[in-house]
């Protein structure tokens, strides 16, 4: 009796694993504000990278507790289901901080928005006009909306990549 995969599921890896990159996100969250690091453009970059690490681990783990297999398709949904799992997890937990918590952080986020105009030499113009228009999109509801809407798309980018590298196709269901 050959097994696919029999013993563990996509599903049950990808909760697994989205729980963790949920939680990880709001340390890294955490961490990034307390230390007065917001607005710094490489943390985008390092929250890709720990995406990334999660779910090549993620799909090695499934590998090993299956067959040894994970084609194209499984690592695709796995790292979807992650992400996706991770994003509802983390824009709640920013929702609930910036809305009940932490109510002026937003005040915060559009004073060092800017701040960072005027350092940029924008006149008084630039700046209210761009202010106005920044003050629209940042609310605790478009932050739950976007980190939904941006974390699983770009986790969905992430999840087509790595998965093309991870997977490790059964060549005995290949014709």
């Amino acid at each position: 009796m050959e097994e696919q995969n029999e013993s563990v599921s996509v599903k049950q890896v990808a909760i697994k694993w989205g729980l963790i990159s949920g939680i990880l996100s709001i340390v890294v969250f955490l961490v990034v504000y307390f230390a007065g690091m917001m607005g710094n453009s490489w943390i985008g970059l390092v929250s890709a990278v720990i995406t990334v690490v999660l779910m090549v681990l993620a799909h090695k783990e499934f590998k090993e507790s299956g067959n040894g297999y994970m084609s194209y398709g499984q690592g695709l949904g796995l790292g979807t289901l992650m992400v996706t799992i991770g994003s509802v997890i983390s824009a709640l937990f920013s929702y609930i901080y910036i809305k009940f918590i932490n109510t002026g952080y937003i005040q915060e986020v559009l004073d060092m928005s800017r701040a960072k105009m005027e350092d940029q030499g924008q006149s008084d113009a630039q700046i209210d006009a761009a202010m106005g228009y920044v003050e629209k999109f940042t609310t605790p509801e478009m932050t739950l909306i976007m980190g939904l809407v941006f974390g699983i798309l770009f986790g969905f980018i992430i999840a087509l990549i790595v998965s093309a590298i991870t997977k490790k196709n059964d060549p005995a269901l290949e014709l």
